[in-house]
C-alpha cells in the first residue's frame, strides 16, 4: 500500500477549463519589450488573488498563471516577499506559461497582501509545505512540481528542498541563497551598503514599483550620512524607517548567535536528490553561495549544472536575461517534460572574463591542466619591494610595505559583487592612488594566462593598534594601465600587539584570461567603504563605535596571492 503523498506525486490526467483573463496589462508591455527570447507556444491566461492556506491558515495570495491551450501541464511555484507584480509577473507568470507550464506566483506570508507576520527565513519551509498541499487538490494540477527563481526566491526553493514533497523533480536557483549570515557578515565584516538596500527592498518592494523607487531614492540621498553615523546602529531609520529585522541583524555578527537559528537551509543540498541548476554571476553578492551549492550538491550525488556569466546580482536578470531563461527553460523541459533536447553537454559553463567567451566544463572549479606534472593546486605571486609582483618566493618575512588607515577617511569601494548599480567590473585608477591602498604590479605578459578557480589571499601582517581588517583584490591591467577589479575578499585581522599576525582572505573565484601585454596586479587595502562597515580601530563592535582610531598596517615579505594552479596556465 501507497502513502498518500507518494500517490499524489504520480502523474495525473487533468480535466479543467480555464477561467477567462488576460495577466495584467504592465506585465504584458513589459513582456514585449524583450528579444532573443523564444517565441511562446501558447496564449496565457491570469487567475489572481487566489487565496493559499500558509502553515499557521494565514492567506498567502496567490497568483496563477497558465497556458490557454488544452492539455497536461507542469506546474512552476515561484514564492516570493517581493509582491507579484512587474517584474516577477512577466519573467515568470507570462514567459513561463507561454512555454507550456502553469505558473503559481506566491507573495510569501506577511508580504504583498498576504495575511500574518513576515518572518525572514524562518517560515518558508512549512508555507512552502502547505502551498504544494494546496495545489494537490486543483483540477490542473498534474502531479509533476518545479521550483524557480532568484535571491530570496532562491531561499524559498532551499527551504522546500529540506524535506522535498515526492511531486518537486526540478529546481533552479538563480543567484540564491540558502544562509542567511554569510550575506550579511561573510568573512566576519558587516556588509553594510547591501544591508540597507536589502532593507529597502524588503520593506518598500512587495507594495508596488512607485513605493520601491521612492524608498531606493530615499536611501541614496542619505546613504553617506548612514554608512558614517556614530554609533552606526539604528542610523538607517532616517531612510527607511523602523525596520526591525534589519536592526537584529546589522546587532548579531556571530554565526552562532541563537538570532540566526533556522535561517540556514545549506543542509538541504547535502542529501537532495532533485535535479537543481543553479546560476550566477562573476560580481554576484551570492556567487560564493552558489559554489558552495554545487560542490555540496555535487558531493551528495544530485543531478545538477552550473552556468556563471559576466553579471551582477541584478544584471543577471536585465542583460543576461536571455541566457538565464534559456537555461531555465531548458532544465525544466528536460526534467518536468521529458524533453532534454536543449540541454548542455557539460555540467558546467561559465564566462571567461577578459575574453568575453564562453567556456564549457566537467566541474567546478576545473581540474588542474594535464600537461603539469605534478600539476600544482596554486601558483603564488610574492610583493616585492617598489610594488613588484614576482613568482619568486622570498627569503624572509620581513616587513616590505605598509599604509595607514584612517576609519575617519576609510578606504571607499569601487565595483565588485554589490546590489548598487556601481557593481560589477571598474576602473580603479583613482582608487590604487590613494595612499592607504597598496598595489603590487607583474610583468607584461608575453601570452595570454588563465585562471579558473578560486583565488587567495595569504598575508603576513602586523598593525599598531591589533584591530584592523585586511581587503585584498585582483586586478587585470591593461596596456594602457587601466587597472579593472576581477576579484575579491576581505577579512578580519586581531594581532597581539604589534606581532605579526596570518590571515586568509578568500577572495572569491573567477574565470579570465589576461591578455598578452597586460599585467596581474594586486591591490591591498584595509577596507571598501560602504560596502563593508568600517572597522573603528578601537575593538569596539562597528555597529556600536563611536570613537575612531587610526591603525597603520604593515604588510611582510612572505604574504602571497594564491592563483588556481591547474587553470592559471597559458592556453
Amino acid at each position: 500500500m501507497t502513502s498518500p503523498a507518494r500517490d499524489a506525486a504520480e502523474p495525473r490526467t487533468v480535466a479543467w477549463t480555464p477561467p477567462p483573463g488576460k495577466p495584467p496589462l504592465s506585465s504584458r508591455m513589459m513582456r514585449a519589450t524583450w528579444r532573443r527570447l523564444p517565441p511562446k507556444r501558447h496564449d496565457v491566461g491570469w487567475e489572481p488573488g487566489l487565496a493559499v492556506p500558509a502553515a499557521d491558515g494565514s492567506p498567502l495570495v496567490t497568483d496563477h498563471y497558465f497556458p490557454r491551450t488544452a492539455g497536461d501541464f507542469p506546474t512552476l511555484l515561484v514564492r516570493s516577499p517581493y509582491g507579484r507584480g512587474v517584474p516577477w509577473s512577466p519573467m515568470y507568470g507570462i514567459l513561463f506559461a507561454e512555454q507550456g507550464f502553469h505558473v503559481v506566483l506566491q507573495s510569501c506570508r506577511g508580504t504583498g497582501g498576504s495575511g500574518g507576520r513576515f518572518d525572514l527565513w524562518r517560515d518558508e519551509a512549512a508555507d512552502g509545505r502547505a502551498t504544494v498541499s494546496w495545489l494537490r487538490e486543483q483540477p490542473w494540477f498534474n502531479g509533476t512540481l518545479g521550483t524557480v527563481g532568484p535571491s530570496y526566491l532562491g531561499h524559498v526553493q532551499w527551504a522546500l528542498a529540506l524535506d522535498p514533497p515526492p511531486e518537486l523533480k526540478a529546481m533552479v536557483v538563480q543567484a540564491g541563497s540558502h544562509d542567511a549570515h554569510a550575506f550579511f557578515h561573510a568573512g566576519g565584516v558587516l556588509h553594510l551598503e547591501d544591508a540597507l538596500i536589502v532593507g529597502a527592498v524588503m520593506t518598500a518592494q512587495h507594495r508596488g514599483l512607485v513605493p520601491l523607487m521612492k524608498a531606493t531614492l530615499r536611501l541614496q540621498r542619505h546613504l553617506r550620512a548612514i554608512t558614517t553615523a556614530r554609533p552606526l546602529r539604528r542610523a538607517h531609520v532616517r531612510a527607511l524607517g523602523e525596520v526591525p529585522w534589519l536592526d537584529e541583524v546589522m546587532a548579531h555578527p556571530d554565526a552562532d548567535d541563537p538570532f540566526w537559528s533556522g535561517t540556514s537551509v545549506g543542509e538541504a543540498a547535502d542529501r537532495l536528490n532533485v535535479p537543481t541548476a543553479l546560476i550566477t554571476g562573476w560580481h554576484d553578492v551570492l556567487a560564493d553561495q552558489t559554489f558552495e551549492q554545487y560542490g555540496r550538491l555535487r558531493r551528495a550525488g544530485c543531478e545538477t549544472a552550473l552556468l556563471v556569466g559576466p553579471w551582477t546580482h541584478t544584471s543577471a536578470f536585465q542583460q543576461g536575461w536571455p541566457e538565464v531563461f534559456a537555461e531555465n527553460l531548458a532544465w525544466l523541459r528536460a526534467h518536468l517534460c521529458d524533453d532534454p533536447s536543449g540541454l548542455r553537454p557539460t555540467r558546467v559553463r561559465v564566462h571567461l572574463g577578459g575574453d568575453d567567451t564562453w567556456r564549457d566544463l566537467d566541474d567546478w572549479p576545473p581540474p588542474p591542466a594535464p600537461a603539469l606534472d605534478p600539476p600544482p593546486a596554486t601558483t603564488a605571486w610574492f610583493p616585492t619591494p617598489g610594488g613588484h609582483l614576482t613568482e619568486l618566493a622570498p627569503t624572509d618575512s620581513a616587513p616590505l610595505a605598509s599604509f595607514r588607515y584612517d576609519p575617519a577617511d576609510p578606504t571607499p569601494s569601487v565595483g565588485g559583487p554589490l546590489l548598487a548599480r556601481t557593481a560589477g567590473p571598474r576602473d580603479n585608477t583613482a582608487l590604487e592612488a590613494r595612499e592607504d591602498v597598496l598595489t603590487f604590479t607583474g610583468p607584461p605578459l608575453t601570452e595570454p594566462l588563465d585562471v579558473l578557480g578560486p583565488v587567495t589571499a595569504r598575508l603576513t601582517v602586523s598593525t599598531d593598534t591589533g584591530h584592523a581588517d585586511v581587503f585584498a583584490r585582483l586586478c587585470d591591467v591593461d596596456a594602457q594601465g587601466r587597472s579593472t577589479n576581477v576579484c575579491d575578499g576581505l577579512a578580519p585581522l586581531r594581532t597581539p600587539g604589534q606581532e605579526p599576525a596570518k590571515v586568509t582572505v578568500p577572495m572569491s573565484s573567477t574565470a579570465h584570461r589576461f591578455a598578452a601585454g597586460h599585467r596581474i596586479r594586486w591591490q591591498i587595502s584595509g577596507g571598501a567603504h560602504p560596502r563593508y562597515a568600517r572597522n573603528p580601530g578601537t575593538g569596539e563592535p562597528a555597529v556600536d563605535a563611536t570613537d575612531l582610531t587610526p591603525v597603520r598596517i604593515t604588510l611582510h615579505a612572505d604574504s602571497a596571492l594564491l592563483l588556481p594552479g591547474g587553470a592559471g596556465t597559458r592556453p
